[in-house]
């Protein structure tokens, strides 16, 4: 790499909202596309393995790291594109997701303020079709620019074409090792009301009279509910040391849902039935606050599995098995972690 700040041995926990991972045996910080295409190259040449890094908040990175090319992205700039009776704003995969819901809302741009304070960058919100409190991104992704590392070049792909599905997208489960995203294109509504589907947060507005077109109240109550579970990054927090989330709410087939005992039951897609990931932990014996070494369970959530002071990344996934053997020993029901596992 000639003009490239080609790293060695850099340890990746820091890039990580859980603090786990060993070091990449390369690194690369890349701001733009032509950097981005050199590093690839390089990497090609070398026969070295990619990793595409983000955020780091929905990764476990093993400890024994990357070997191979971990390259940064940190294309930055947010772009209107036009105003009617939509706004269609182009943002690069490098923005601050959270910073872009903010901004959104102080326009008065509906449809993604449900997703206030979700860490990572707006050019991982497609991959994972991240979503919360009833909203997912694919709802209002316009359209996805990527470089095709397959046929090196720039493309643009519609909502249709990132074939999105519940934290799932062709990016993810299709085509993980193509594409790299570069930018996002959001169709948001101007002077539109906050579509409420999640009755808790319906409540919490009601409760304190906070009208649907008031969409910085919205963000509001969602982030202070999300602080409640200890779901929004603080230092001083030792429940925000995880990766949000780690299951997804299973979906099983109507049949399934009906054998089960009472519990929290929510309409899929394609007639399937959502079940609580939490309530499931919960009822298969892990208490909030559960303590296995270094790993454990939120105090808050048990939904977020924290590092609660240098674990490793075998903890973390050895109490991640105990909690899968025993949702599936109780009720036959099989959990799926959210977050990607990185180096294993």
């Amino acid at each position: 790499m000639t003009r490239l700040n080609l790293e060695r041995d850099v340890p990746l926990a820091p890039f990580t909202t859980i603090g786990i991972g060993g070091p990449a045996k390369h690194f690369v910080r890349v701001t733009n596309v032509d950097d981005l295409r050199e590093a690839l190259q390089w990497a090609r040449q070398e026969s070295q393995r990619i990793f595409i890094l983000g955020g780091g908040s929905n990764l476990l990175i093993s400890d024994r790291g990357f070997d191979g090319l971990v390259i940064q992205i940190d294309l930055r700039g947010i772009t209107v594109e036009s105003e009617d009776e939509f706004a269609m704003v182009k943002v690069a995969a490098g923005e601050p997701w959270d910073a872009f819901v903010r901004f959104a809302v102080t326009n008065g741009w509906a449809g993604i303020e449900c997703l206030s304070g979700i860490p990572g960058l707006t050019g991982a919100t497609p991959i994972q079709n991240v979503g919360a409190y009833g909203q997912d991104v694919s709802e209002t992704v316009a359209r996805v620019e990527v470089l095709d590392r397959t046929e090196g070049i720039v493309k643009w792909l519609t909502n249709w074409d990132c074939r999105f599905a519940y934290r799932s997208s062709l990016f993810k489960n299709v085509e993980p090792e193509r594409y790299v995203v570069l930018s996002v294109t959001f169709r948001l509504k101007r002077n539109g009301q906050a579509t409420i589907k999640y009755p808790e947060l319906r409540q919490y507005l009601e409760e304190r009279g906070t009208a649907l077109d008031d969409l910085e109240g919205v963000r509001d109550a969602v982030i202070a509910i999300r602080k409640r579970k200890g779901m929004v990054l603080d230092p001083n927090d030792p429940d925000t040391k995880s990766d949000g989330s780690f299951f997804m709410n299973p979906l099983v087939p109507a049949a399934v849902a009906e054998s089960l005992p009472e519990m929290p039951k929510f309409p899929g897609n394609d007639g399937t039935v959502k079940l609580s990931a939490a309530w499931l932990i919960e009822h298969a014996g892990f208490t909030k606050g559960t303590i296995e070494g270094r790993a454990g369970l939120s105090s808050k959530h048990t939904l977020a599995v924290i590092n609660r002071g240098g674990a490793t990344a075998s903890d973390i996934l050895a109490l991640v098995e105990k909690i899968q053997a025993a949702v599936r020993e109780k009720f036959g029901v099989e959990l799926h972690p959210e977050p990607n596992f990185i180096g294993f």
